[in-house]
């Protein structure tokens, strides 16, 4: 399995979603996601994290709720979000990035 690190170094910006399966707003998001997912195909790569299956990752981060937002672009981070976001917005940070 490739590491986050590699994972997030790349051309393409890549959107880390934190979230839990009992959080009700993350679920609100997965048609957000896969809608951006659609709209932008292969120019993004978006990644979902449970936060408590990867507890150790959320600590580095200092994911205090979720659902939480990154974008990494060349293995940096030039993002982060937290909450519901609208598509509009995470598209806008994606082509952005």
């Amino acid at each position: 399995m490739a590491s986050f690190k590699e994972l997030t170094n790349g051309d393409a910006p890549v959107l880390i979603d934190f979230y839990a399966t009992w959080c009700g707003p993350c679920q609100t998001m997965l048609p957000v996601l896969d809608q951006l997912k659609k709209d932008l195909g292969d120019q993004v790569r978006i990644l979902k994290i449970d936060v408590d299956k990867n507890q150790a990752l959320a600590q580095k981060f200092a994911i205090r709720g979720v659902p939480a937002f990154m974008i990494f672009k060349n293995g940096k981070q030039v993002w982060k979000g937290a909450g519901v976001q609208p598509l509009s917005e995470l598209k806008q940070r994606l082509l952005s990035a």
